[in-house]
Protein backbone atom coordinates (compact mmCIF):
# COMPACT_ATOMS: atom_id res chain seq x y z
CA UNK A 1 0.00 0.00 0.00
CA UNK A 2 1.36 3.33 -1.02
CA UNK A 3 0.48 4.58 2.93
CA UNK A 4 2.82 1.78 3.87
CA UNK A 5 5.30 3.30 2.01
CA UNK A 6 7.71 5.89 3.84
CA UNK A 7 9.77 6.70 0.14
CA UNK A 8 6.33 7.55 -1.21
CA UNK A 9 4.94 10.75 0.58
CA UNK A 10 3.92 12.79 -2.40
CA UNK A 11 1.87 12.12 -5.86
CA UNK A 12 2.57 13.77 -9.27
CA UNK A 13 0.23 15.79 -10.98
CA UNK A 14 -1.20 12.63 -12.85
CA UNK A 15 -1.62 11.44 -9.23
CA UNK A 16 1.24 8.51 -9.63
CA UNK A 17 3.23 8.31 -5.96
CA UNK A 18 6.51 10.26 -6.84
CA UNK A 19 9.33 8.52 -4.35
CA UNK A 20 11.53 10.80 -2.43
CA UNK A 21 14.93 10.33 -0.73
CA UNK A 22 14.90 10.96 3.83
CA UNK A 23 16.92 14.02 3.07
CA UNK A 24 14.79 15.51 0.90
CA UNK A 25 11.50 14.46 3.34
CA UNK A 26 13.76 16.17 6.39
CA UNK A 27 14.50 19.37 4.23
CA UNK A 28 10.54 20.01 3.23
CA UNK A 29 9.22 18.98 6.48
CA UNK A 30 11.85 21.81 7.75
CA UNK A 31 10.76 24.05 5.64
CA UNK A 32 7.30 23.16 6.51
CA UNK A 33 7.76 23.85 10.05
CA UNK A 34 10.11 27.22 9.42
CA UNK A 35 6.73 28.65 7.40
CA UNK A 36 4.54 27.29 10.20
CA UNK A 37 7.16 28.98 12.82
CA UNK A 38 6.92 32.24 10.83
CA UNK A 39 3.09 32.33 10.41
CA UNK A 40 2.40 31.91 14.10
CA UNK A 41 5.25 34.39 14.98
CA UNK A 42 3.62 36.88 12.06
CA UNK A 43 0.18 35.92 13.84
CA UNK A 44 1.57 36.94 17.63
CA UNK A 45 3.11 40.19 16.11
CA UNK A 46 -0.26 40.88 14.71
CA UNK A 47 -1.91 40.35 18.22
CA UNK A 48 0.77 41.76 19.90
CA UNK A 49 0.22 45.03 18.02
CA UNK A 50 -3.14 44.94 17.92
CA UNK A 51 -2.82 44.36 22.16
CA UNK A 52 -0.85 47.62 21.82
CA UNK A 53 -3.19 49.70 19.85
CA UNK A 54 -5.95 48.66 21.88
CA UNK A 55 -4.08 49.38 24.95
CA UNK A 56 -3.05 53.26 23.59
CA UNK A 57 -6.42 53.77 22.25
CA UNK A 58 -7.64 53.30 26.04
CA UNK A 59 -5.42 55.17 27.29
CA UNK A 60 -5.85 58.16 24.58
CA UNK A 61 -9.20 57.64 25.45
CA UNK A 62 -9.03 58.23 29.58
CA UNK A 63 -6.97 61.24 28.10
CA UNK A 64 -9.44 62.33 26.43
CA UNK A 65 -11.81 62.03 29.15
CA UNK A 66 -10.25 63.76 31.55
CA UNK A 67 -9.12 67.01 29.44
CA UNK A 68 -13.01 67.14 28.37
CA UNK A 69 -13.65 66.89 32.38
CA UNK A 70 -11.00 69.64 32.82
CA UNK A 71 -12.42 71.90 30.12
CA UNK A 72 -16.22 71.51 31.24
CA UNK A 73 -14.63 72.70 34.50
CA UNK A 74 -12.95 75.86 33.00
CA UNK A 75 -15.91 76.61 31.23
CA UNK A 76 -17.94 76.88 34.43
CA UNK A 77 -15.34 79.00 35.77
CA UNK A 78 -15.30 81.13 32.70
CA UNK A 79 -18.62 80.91 33.27
CA UNK A 80 -18.86 81.89 36.87
CA UNK A 81 -16.09 84.51 35.90
CA UNK A 82 -18.27 86.00 32.94
CA UNK A 83 -21.22 86.23 35.24
CA UNK A 84 -19.67 87.65 38.18
CA UNK A 85 -17.84 90.09 36.02
CA UNK A 86 -21.35 90.99 34.02
CA UNK A 87 -22.55 91.64 37.52
CA UNK A 88 -19.84 94.21 38.53
CA UNK A 89 -20.22 95.59 35.53
CA UNK A 90 -23.93 95.79 35.49
CA UNK A 91 -23.42 97.06 38.88
CA UNK A 92 -21.28 99.72 38.47
CA UNK A 93 -23.03 100.94 35.15
CA UNK A 94 -26.35 101.53 37.54
CA UNK A 95 -24.26 102.99 39.91
CA UNK A 96 -22.87 105.74 37.22
CA UNK A 97 -26.41 106.08 35.10
CA UNK A 98 -27.84 106.36 39.23
CA UNK A 99 -25.12 109.10 39.90
CA UNK A 100 -25.49 110.69 36.49
CA UNK A 101 -30.09 110.80 36.98
CA UNK A 102 -29.17 112.04 39.83
CA UNK A 103 -27.01 115.36 39.36
CA UNK A 104 -29.36 115.51 36.17
CA UNK A 105 -32.50 115.69 37.86
CA UNK A 106 -30.96 117.18 41.25
CA UNK A 107 -29.76 120.38 39.23
CA UNK A 108 -31.95 122.77 40.30
CA UNK A 109 -31.81 122.18 44.24
CA UNK A 110 -28.00 121.87 43.92
CA UNK A 111 -27.72 125.56 42.42
CA UNK A 112 -30.68 126.88 44.76
CA UNK A 113 -27.95 127.66 47.57
CA UNK A 114 -25.37 129.03 45.69
CA UNK A 115 -27.81 131.14 44.10
CA UNK A 116 -28.96 131.88 47.23
CA UNK A 117 -25.36 132.77 48.57
CA UNK A 118 -24.56 135.54 45.42
CA UNK A 119 -27.73 137.23 46.25
CA UNK A 120 -27.05 137.43 49.69
CA UNK A 121 -23.59 138.47 49.04
CA UNK A 122 -24.51 141.35 46.67
CA UNK A 123 -26.72 142.53 49.46
CA UNK A 124 -23.67 142.03 51.49
CA UNK A 125 -21.41 144.64 49.19
CA UNK A 126 -24.39 147.12 49.02
CA UNK A 127 -24.29 147.27 52.68
CA UNK A 128 -20.35 148.12 53.30
CA UNK A 129 -19.08 151.63 53.82
CA UNK A 130 -15.59 150.29 54.13
CA UNK A 131 -14.03 150.34 50.58
CA UNK A 132 -11.92 147.22 51.71
CA UNK A 133 -15.04 145.10 52.91
CA UNK A 134 -17.10 145.73 49.50
CA UNK A 135 -14.15 144.70 47.90
CA UNK A 136 -13.62 141.91 49.64
CA UNK A 137 -17.41 141.34 49.34
CA UNK A 138 -16.49 140.98 45.21
CA UNK A 139 -14.23 139.18 45.36
CA UNK A 140 -16.31 136.38 47.11
CA UNK A 141 -18.83 137.01 44.58
CA UNK A 142 -16.22 136.39 41.89
CA UNK A 143 -15.63 132.96 43.45
CA UNK A 144 -19.36 132.04 43.60
CA UNK A 145 -19.54 132.37 39.98
CA UNK A 146 -16.31 130.49 39.38
CA UNK A 147 -17.69 127.66 41.40
CA UNK A 148 -21.52 128.23 39.92
CA UNK A 149 -19.74 127.92 36.17
CA UNK A 150 -17.93 124.51 37.20
CA UNK A 151 -20.99 123.42 38.84
CA UNK A 152 -22.81 123.95 35.89
CA UNK A 153 -20.49 122.61 33.69
CA UNK A 154 -21.01 119.20 35.33
CA UNK A 155 -24.15 119.48 35.43
CA UNK A 156 -24.32 119.71 31.75
CA UNK A 157 -22.45 116.56 31.22
CA UNK A 158 -24.85 114.68 33.42
CA UNK A 159 -27.81 115.57 31.76
CA UNK A 160 -26.52 115.11 28.65
CA UNK A 161 -25.03 111.49 29.27
CA UNK A 162 -28.43 111.11 31.13
CA UNK A 163 -30.60 111.47 27.97
CA UNK A 164 -32.98 113.70 29.68
CA UNK A 165 -31.70 116.72 27.23
CA UNK A 166 -34.51 116.86 24.08
CA UNK A 167 -33.64 119.32 21.73
CA UNK A 168 -36.32 121.21 20.37
CA UNK A 169 -35.79 121.88 16.50
CA UNK A 170 -36.62 125.17 16.08
CA UNK A 171 -36.07 127.93 13.26
CA UNK A 172 -33.57 129.85 15.70
CA UNK A 173 -32.18 133.64 13.52
CA UNK A 174 -28.27 133.55 13.99
CA UNK A 175 -28.97 137.68 14.07
CA UNK A 176 -30.34 136.42 17.52
CA UNK A 177 -28.05 134.47 19.08
CA UNK A 178 -25.09 136.66 17.93
CA UNK A 179 -26.70 139.82 19.67
CA UNK A 180 -26.95 137.85 23.22
CA UNK A 181 -23.25 136.97 22.90
CA UNK A 182 -22.23 139.98 21.92
CA UNK A 183 -24.18 141.06 25.51
CA UNK A 184 -22.68 137.97 26.72
CA UNK A 185 -19.03 138.70 26.17
CA UNK A 186 -18.06 142.50 25.23
CA UNK A 187 -16.96 143.12 29.20
CA UNK A 188 -15.12 140.14 28.78
CA UNK A 189 -12.83 141.21 25.73
CA UNK A 190 -13.33 144.97 26.81
CA UNK A 191 -11.46 143.79 29.87
CA UNK A 192 -8.67 141.81 28.32
CA UNK A 193 -8.34 144.81 25.28
CA UNK A 194 -9.38 142.16 22.64
CA UNK A 195 -12.12 142.89 19.71
CA UNK A 196 -15.25 141.04 19.03
CA UNK A 197 -16.66 141.24 15.70
CA UNK A 198 -19.73 139.93 14.32
CA UNK A 199 -20.83 139.32 11.14
CA UNK A 200 -24.31 140.10 10.28
CA UNK A 201 -26.03 137.63 8.74
CA UNK A 202 -29.93 137.05 8.27
CA UNK A 203 -29.90 133.07 8.54
CA UNK A 204 -31.80 131.13 10.21
CA UNK A 205 -31.13 127.55 11.15
CA UNK A 206 -33.48 124.27 12.38
CA UNK A 207 -31.70 124.04 16.07
CA UNK A 208 -32.79 124.51 19.73
CA UNK A 209 -32.26 127.80 20.58
CA UNK A 210 -31.02 127.19 24.44
CA UNK A 211 -28.47 124.42 23.35
CA UNK A 212 -27.20 126.43 20.25
CA UNK A 213 -26.53 128.96 22.17
CA UNK A 214 -24.91 127.60 25.04
CA UNK A 215 -22.43 126.16 22.25
CA UNK A 216 -21.16 128.90 21.22
CA UNK A 217 -21.15 130.77 24.20
CA UNK A 218 -18.51 127.59 25.07
CA UNK A 219 -16.81 128.27 22.03
CA UNK A 220 -16.41 131.76 22.07
CA UNK A 221 -15.69 131.52 25.84
CA UNK A 222 -12.58 129.56 24.88
CA UNK A 223 -11.75 131.04 22.16
CA UNK A 224 -11.50 134.62 24.62
CA UNK A 225 -9.57 133.09 27.28
CA UNK A 226 -6.80 131.69 25.25
CA UNK A 227 -6.42 134.83 23.23
CA UNK A 228 -4.18 137.71 24.63
CA UNK A 229 -3.87 140.09 21.41
CA UNK A 230 -6.17 140.50 18.40
CA UNK A 231 -10.14 139.11 18.67
CA UNK A 232 -12.43 136.84 18.05
CA UNK A 233 -14.70 136.84 15.44
CA UNK A 234 -17.78 135.32 14.94
CA UNK A 235 -19.76 134.49 11.92
CA UNK A 236 -22.06 131.88 9.07
CA UNK A 237 -21.88 131.19 5.60
CA UNK A 238 -24.63 129.59 3.63
CA UNK A 239 -22.67 126.51 1.80
CA UNK A 240 -26.23 124.50 -0.03
CA UNK A 241 -28.88 123.22 2.96
CA UNK A 242 -26.32 124.13 5.66
CA UNK A 243 -25.00 126.72 7.65
CA UNK A 244 -21.12 126.95 9.01
CA UNK A 245 -21.21 128.96 12.02
CA UNK A 246 -17.30 129.74 12.33
CA UNK A 247 -15.73 131.36 15.49
CA UNK A 248 -12.23 132.71 14.37
CA UNK A 249 -9.38 133.66 17.38
CA UNK A 250 -5.79 134.57 17.28
CA UNK A 251 -5.46 132.93 19.93
CA UNK A 252 -2.10 130.50 20.98
CA UNK A 253 -3.59 127.67 18.68
CA UNK A 254 -3.69 124.20 18.91
CA UNK A 255 -0.77 121.68 18.26
CA UNK A 256 -1.65 119.16 15.69
CA UNK A 257 -0.89 116.45 18.64
CA UNK A 258 -3.78 117.90 21.06
CA UNK A 259 -6.74 118.26 18.41
CA UNK A 260 -7.74 114.55 19.62
CA UNK A 261 -7.55 115.54 22.63
CA UNK A 262 -9.30 118.90 23.41
CA UNK A 263 -12.64 117.42 23.35
CA UNK A 264 -11.96 115.30 26.48
CA UNK A 265 -12.94 116.30 29.89
CA UNK A 266 -10.40 118.05 31.64
CA UNK A 267 -8.18 118.58 28.87
CA UNK A 268 -6.85 121.67 29.27
CA UNK A 269 -4.24 123.77 27.04
CA UNK A 270 -0.50 122.93 27.98
CA UNK A 271 0.44 126.46 26.88
CA UNK A 272 2.52 128.17 29.85
CA UNK A 273 0.73 131.73 29.56
CA UNK A 274 -2.93 129.94 29.86
CA UNK A 275 -1.10 127.49 32.62
CA UNK A 276 -0.35 130.95 34.52
CA UNK A 277 -3.60 132.16 34.92
CA UNK A 278 -5.25 129.03 35.82
CA UNK A 279 -8.81 129.64 34.16
CA UNK A 280 -11.18 126.77 33.06
CA UNK A 281 -12.03 123.61 33.91
CA UNK A 282 -11.33 121.64 30.47
CA UNK A 283 -15.52 120.84 30.29
CA UNK A 284 -16.27 123.66 27.33
CA UNK A 285 -15.48 121.56 24.58
CA UNK A 286 -16.76 118.50 25.95
CA UNK A 287 -19.92 120.07 26.04
CA UNK A 288 -19.80 121.40 22.99
CA UNK A 289 -19.17 118.04 21.75
CA UNK A 290 -22.21 116.49 23.68
CA UNK A 291 -24.58 119.36 22.84
CA UNK A 292 -23.65 119.50 19.06
CA UNK A 293 -24.30 115.46 18.90
CA UNK A 294 -27.89 116.03 20.88
CA UNK A 295 -28.52 118.58 18.29
CA UNK A 296 -27.12 116.09 15.45
CA UNK A 297 -25.24 119.40 14.46
CA UNK A 298 -21.59 118.73 13.12
CA UNK A 299 -18.50 120.52 14.96
CA UNK A 300 -15.09 120.91 12.93
CA UNK A 301 -11.35 122.61 13.93
CA UNK A 302 -8.88 123.91 12.52
CA UNK A 303 -6.06 125.60 14.26
CA UNK A 304 -2.21 126.64 13.69
CA UNK A 305 -0.13 127.04 16.63
CA UNK A 306 0.71 130.77 17.77
CA UNK A 307 -1.47 131.79 14.44
CA UNK A 308 -5.18 130.97 15.88
CA UNK A 309 -8.04 128.60 15.42
CA UNK A 310 -11.23 128.27 13.79
CA UNK A 311 -14.28 126.14 15.43
CA UNK A 312 -17.16 125.79 12.85
CA UNK A 313 -20.85 124.24 13.96
CA UNK A 314 -22.56 123.19 10.83
CA UNK A 315 -26.54 123.04 10.87
CA UNK A 316 -28.81 122.56 8.77
CA UNK A 317 -30.58 125.55 6.89
CA UNK A 318 -34.35 126.05 8.76
CA UNK A 319 -37.14 125.00 6.18
CA UNK A 320 -39.92 127.58 5.57
CA UNK A 321 -42.21 126.15 8.07
CA UNK A 322 -40.11 125.34 10.71
CA UNK A 323 -41.97 126.88 14.29
CA UNK A 324 -39.51 130.28 15.59
CA UNK A 325 -37.55 129.51 18.34
CA UNK A 326 -38.68 131.76 21.78
CA UNK A 327 -36.42 135.56 21.25
CA UNK A 328 -33.63 135.84 23.69
CA UNK A 329 -33.80 137.97 26.81
CA UNK A 330 -31.75 140.70 26.01
CA UNK A 331 -31.80 143.49 29.02
CA UNK A 332 -29.43 146.61 27.80
CA UNK A 333 -28.56 149.30 29.74
CA UNK A 334 -28.10 147.68 33.38
CA UNK A 335 -26.08 150.61 34.77
CA UNK A 336 -29.06 152.94 34.23
CA UNK A 337 -31.11 150.84 36.89
CA UNK A 338 -32.63 153.34 39.33
CA UNK A 339 -33.51 152.42 42.84
CA UNK A 340 -37.28 150.77 43.88
CA UNK A 341 -37.78 153.10 47.05
CA UNK A 342 -41.81 152.97 47.75
CA UNK A 343 -42.26 150.16 45.29
CA UNK A 344 -44.65 147.08 46.30
CA UNK A 345 -43.31 143.92 44.80
CA UNK A 346 -44.70 140.34 45.04
CA UNK A 347 -42.08 137.87 45.66
CA UNK A 348 -42.94 134.25 45.20
CA UNK A 349 -40.26 131.65 45.94
CA UNK A 350 -40.29 128.27 47.48
CA UNK A 351 -36.77 127.71 48.55
CA UNK A 352 -36.39 129.57 52.16
CA UNK A 353 -33.23 130.55 51.15
CA UNK A 354 -33.44 132.15 47.80
CA UNK A 355 -36.73 133.97 49.33
CA UNK A 356 -34.75 135.66 51.82
CA UNK A 357 -31.48 136.34 49.67
CA UNK A 358 -33.77 137.96 47.65
CA UNK A 359 -36.29 139.92 50.01
CA UNK A 360 -33.34 141.44 51.58
CA UNK A 361 -31.65 142.65 48.09
CA UNK A 362 -34.83 144.40 47.52
CA UNK A 363 -35.22 145.87 50.42
CA UNK A 364 -31.84 147.37 50.34
CA UNK A 365 -33.55 148.72 47.04
CA UNK A 366 -35.95 150.49 48.57
CA UNK A 367 -38.61 148.31 47.69
CA UNK A 368 -41.62 147.21 50.25
CA UNK A 369 -41.57 143.52 49.77
CA UNK A 370 -44.21 141.02 50.33
CA UNK A 371 -42.33 137.28 50.52
CA UNK A 372 -44.68 134.72 49.51
CA UNK A 373 -43.40 130.50 49.38
CA UNK A 374 -46.88 128.84 47.42
CA UNK A 375 -50.03 130.00 46.02
CA UNK A 376 -51.83 129.58 49.80
CA UNK A 377 -49.53 132.00 50.94
CA UNK A 378 -50.33 135.10 48.65
CA UNK A 379 -53.98 134.90 49.62
CA UNK A 380 -52.65 134.99 53.56
CA UNK A 381 -50.42 137.85 53.15
CA UNK A 382 -51.44 139.77 49.99
CA UNK A 383 -54.04 142.33 50.53
CA UNK A 384 -55.83 142.89 47.18
CA UNK A 385 -57.33 146.68 48.58
CA UNK A 386 -53.44 147.21 48.56
CA UNK A 387 -51.76 148.22 44.97
CA UNK A 388 -49.09 146.26 43.61
CA UNK A 389 -46.34 147.83 41.49
CA UNK A 390 -44.63 143.97 40.24
CA UNK A 391 -44.47 140.65 40.83
CA UNK A 392 -41.58 137.90 40.69
CA UNK A 393 -42.36 134.73 40.64
CA UNK A 394 -40.13 131.08 40.51
CA UNK A 395 -41.45 129.12 37.37
CA UNK A 396 -41.33 125.80 39.24
CA UNK A 397 -43.06 126.21 42.84
CA UNK A 398 -43.47 123.18 45.69
CA UNK A 399 -46.43 120.76 44.96
CA UNK A 400 -47.15 121.30 41.55
CA UNK A 401 -47.81 124.64 41.81
CA UNK A 402 -46.69 127.19 39.04
CA UNK A 403 -45.18 130.61 39.16
CA UNK A 404 -47.67 131.45 36.28
CA UNK A 405 -50.53 130.19 38.40
CA UNK A 406 -49.02 132.78 41.54
CA UNK A 407 -48.93 135.17 39.32
CA UNK A 408 -52.75 134.71 37.50
CA UNK A 409 -54.14 134.83 41.13
CA UNK A 410 -52.06 137.75 42.45
CA UNK A 411 -53.52 139.90 39.55
CA UNK A 412 -57.27 138.29 40.07
CA UNK A 413 -56.73 139.70 43.22
CA UNK A 414 -55.18 142.77 42.77
CA UNK A 415 -57.91 143.71 39.78
CA UNK A 416 -54.81 144.44 37.59
CA UNK A 417 -52.47 143.90 35.08
CA UNK A 418 -49.32 143.87 37.23
CA UNK A 419 -45.73 144.25 35.75
CA UNK A 420 -44.29 140.35 36.14
CA UNK A 421 -41.08 138.42 36.36
CA UNK A 422 -40.84 135.01 35.86
CA UNK A 423 -37.43 133.37 36.95
CA UNK A 424 -36.53 130.22 35.78
CA UNK A 425 -33.85 127.38 36.02
CA UNK A 426 -35.42 125.40 33.50
CA UNK A 427 -33.07 124.84 30.39
CA UNK A 428 -36.15 124.11 28.08
CA UNK A 429 -37.68 126.43 25.97
CA UNK A 430 -41.06 125.44 27.03
CA UNK A 431 -41.38 127.69 30.69
CA UNK A 432 -40.20 130.55 28.09
CA UNK A 433 -42.72 129.77 25.55
CA UNK A 434 -45.67 129.88 28.06
CA UNK A 435 -44.46 133.17 30.10
CA UNK A 436 -44.66 134.99 27.17
CA UNK A 437 -47.17 134.02 25.54
CA UNK A 438 -49.06 135.48 28.90
CA UNK A 439 -46.94 138.60 28.65
CA UNK A 440 -44.44 137.81 31.43
CA UNK A 441 -40.68 138.75 31.39
CA UNK A 442 -38.25 135.76 31.73
CA UNK A 443 -34.97 135.62 33.55
CA UNK A 444 -32.75 132.21 33.55
CA UNK A 445 -31.44 131.57 36.99
CA UNK A 446 -28.93 132.40 38.45
CA UNK A 447 -30.16 135.65 37.93
CA UNK A 448 -27.65 138.36 38.47
CA UNK A 449 -28.62 141.47 41.05
CA UNK A 450 -28.15 144.18 38.61
CA UNK A 451 -30.28 142.53 35.91
CA UNK A 452 -32.68 141.79 38.23
CA UNK A 453 -32.83 145.31 39.40
CA UNK A 454 -32.51 146.69 35.60
CA UNK A 455 -35.61 144.23 34.33
CA UNK A 456 -37.90 145.84 37.52
CA UNK A 457 -36.53 149.31 36.65
CA UNK A 458 -38.06 148.22 32.99
CA UNK A 459 -40.91 147.35 33.67
CA UNK A 460 -42.05 150.27 36.67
Amino acid sequence: MLRDDPGLIEADIMGRPVKATPIEIVQRLTRINAALVERLENRIDQQASAYSLFQTAIGLEAQVRQRTAELKTALVDLESSNAALVHAKETAEKANSSKTRFLAAAGHDLLQPLYAAQLSISTLAEMQASPDSAALCRQIDRALVTIEAYLRSILDISKLDAGVVTPEIQSVPLTDVFQALDSDFRPIVDRKKLKLRFRHTPLVVASDAILLRRVLQNLVSNAARYTNAGGVLIGARRRGDFVRIEVTDTGIGIDPSEIDRIFEEFHRSPSPAHAQNGEGLGLGLSIVQRMTLALDHRIEVRSRPGRGSRFTVVAPLAAIDCPRAADFVLVENWARASDLTGRRILLVENDPDVLEATRWLLVQWGADVIAAQNIAAIRDKFDGALPLDAIIADYHLDRDESGLQAIALARTLARAEIPSVVVTADQGVEAIELARAAGYEVLRKPVKPAQLRAVLTHLL
